[in-house]
């Protein structure tokens, strides 16, 4: 999924195109389990935002719907050996029940890549690189 210069530079470069062509040629695209296609146009559109400096919601990591709360970014291995995300965090990638994804274990960080996504490159959720 495209993000900040490069989705803008894309958006320009396809003009005229559909919204639904603009956000298929973005990599906004996941499968469903049936095999058909699901074009996430809240994802696209939350990050054309971004990339234009409009933030939704409130400053400083706060959800919106959770007065009070502030995100930390931080979690913990559970007793059971889980790994919990939350649903702030999944909100907050655009991230719908039933989205799979693949584990990519890197130096510094993981990644999750989604299994509707053809490119290696596509689908992350979480933003570090492991160079």
């Amino acid at each position: 999924m495209l993000k900040g210069p490069e989705l803008l530079a894309r958006v320009k470069e396809l003009g005229e195109a559909s919204k639904s062509e603009l956000v298929r040629s973005c990599g906004y695209v996941s499968l469903r389990k049936d095999g058909g296609e699901r074009l996430n146009f809240t994802a696209f559109y939350e990050a054309l935002l971004h990339a234009k400096g409009m933030h939704l919601g409130e400053p400083n990591g706060k959800v919106p719907g959770k007065a009070g709360r502030k995100l930390s970014f931080h979690t913990k291995v559970q007793f059971n050996g889980n790994l919990m995300v939350g649903r702030a965090y999944t909100f907050l990638l655009g991230l719908e029940p039933g989205d799979e994804f693949e584990i990519k274990l890197g130096r510094r960080a993981i990644r999750l890549v989604s299994l509707g996504d053809h490119e290696e490159e596509g689908g992350e959720a979480g933003e570090d690189e492991d160079e």
